[in-house]
């Protein structure tokens, strides 16, 4: 992406527990491939994430997804800048210098 001139990287998800067994929870393995997108590319990275609890219906019966929150906003070596929680909805805003990324870029 960021050899077709992107700035940013924006990344909207849905990710939770996994339905078949609410205990699994790959929210720390999601967040560092993130962190791992914006170092890859030094590029700053949004990662927003649906928040909730939402009751399924399978085959089986029924069935939950927790989706875990967390979204956050990592900078271009992928440092953590801003972050959200999993108990409620949140607005993140962080501030970049475009000029001082592509200078990082090319040294």
């Amino acid at each position: 992406m960021v050899l077709q001139a992107a700035e940013i990287l924006l990344y909207p998800t849905a990710i939770g527990s996994e339905p078949q067994d609410e205990r699994l929870d790959p929210r720390d393995h999601w967040q560092r491939v993130m962190q791992g997108h914006a170092t890859a590319n030094l590029v700053p990275l949004i990662s927003s994430n649906r928040i909730g609890k939402e009751i399924i219906q399978t085959q089986h019966g029924k069935s939950a997804i927790r989706f875990y929150g967390n979204s956050f906003i990592a900078g271009p070596t992928g440092e953590i800048v801003a972050a959200a929680d999993d108990k409620e909805e949140a607005i993140l805003v962080a501030e970049f210098d475009p000029d001082n990324i592509k200078s990082k870029r090319h040294s």
